[in-house]
C-alpha cells in the first residue's frame, strides 16, 4: 500500500503557542518519525511526504533556508533511525536546483539507505506535480523526437516510475486540495483531510486514515462488482 502524505500546519502549530515557525518545523519531523516507525505494522509499503513545494520558495528567506539546513544536517543524521528500521529513503522532484548543501545531504542518505528492504520513504523536495509531468514530457521527447507521446510514455518517465501510484492521499490542518503533489499518480488516488495539524500526527492518524480507506470503493472509472 502506497500513501501521499501532505503535510500542513507546522506554521500554525508554532503560532498557536507563540513559537517560531521554525519550532513547528522541528516538532513536524517529530510527528514524521511516529508515522513513518508505525507504517509497516499496518502494511503500509511506501510513504511519499511533502517536504517542499516548488511553490514554496516564495516562503520568506530565513524559513527557506531553515528547511534547506533541516535537508542538509538534520535528514543525514536521522540515518541510525533508518537503517534502525529498515527504511529506504527516496525522492522525487528537481534536486538539482537546491542549495548544494542540500542536495549532498539527500544523495549521501538516498546511498546510505540504498540497500534496505523494509518501507521506502519517498520525500517530495522541490518537487510540483505540473513540473514532474512537464519533465517527464521532455525526457521522453529528448530521445524521441516527433513520437506521439503517450500516457504509458509519461509514466515511465516520472521521477520514480518504478514506485506504484497512491492508494491514499491524506492532507493535514483540515485543508481540501492538492495543492500540486502528485497530479498524475494521484489519478484515482482516495482523498481524506483530517484537521489535525501535521505535529500532532501519529500512530492513531494512521490507524484513522486505515479506516477510511477501508470503507472506499474503488472502481477506477468501472462499476461496482
Amino acid at each position: 500500500m502506497h500513501i501521499g502524505l501532505i503535510m500542513d500546519g507546522n506554521g500554525r502549530w508554532a503560532k498557536q503557542r507563540s513559537l517560531p515557525r521554525a519550532a513547528g518545523h522541528l516538532e513536524g519531523l517529530k510527528a514524521c518519525k511516529r508515522i513513518i516507525k508505525a507504517a509497516p505494522e499496518y502494511g503500509i509499503d511506501y510513504i511519499t511526504l511533502y517536504v517542499f513545494s516548488t511553490e514554496n520558495w516564495s516562503r520568506p528567506d530565513q524559513e527557506v533556508s531553515y528547511l534547506m539546513n533541516l535537508l542538509a544536517k538534520k535528514l543525514p543524521g536521522e540515518l541510525d533511525f533508518y537503517l534502525e528500521n529498515n527504511i529506504k529513503i527516496r525522492v522525487r522532484g528537481n534536486i538539482e536546483s537546491l542549495p548544494e548543501e542540500a542536495k549532498n545531504g539527500i544523495n549521501w542518505t538516498l546511498n546510505k539507505t540504498k540497500d534496505c528492504t523494509g518501507l521506502t520513504v519517498i520525500l517530495a523536495v522541490n518537487y510540483g506535480g505540473q513540473d514532474e509531468i512537464a519533465r517527464a514530457v521532455n525526457r521522453f521527447t529528448a530521445q524521441n523526437p516527433e513520437v506521439q507521446i503517450k500516457p504509458e510514455d509519461i509514466r515511465a518517465n516520472l521521477d520514480c516510475p518504478d514506485i506504484p501510484d497512491p492508494d491514499l492521499i491524506a492532507r493535514s490542518a483540515g485543508e481540501l486540495r492538492l495543492s500540486n503533489f502528485m497530479l498524475w499518480d494521484s489519478a484515482y488516488a482516495e482523498f481524506l483531510s483530517i484537521e489535525k495539524l501535521w505535529p500532532d500526527w501519529g500512530r492513531s492518524e494512521i490507524e484513522f486514515c486505515l479506516s477510511e480507506y477501508s470503507k472506499r470503493t474503488r472502481k477506477f472509472g468501472g462499476l461496482k462488482k
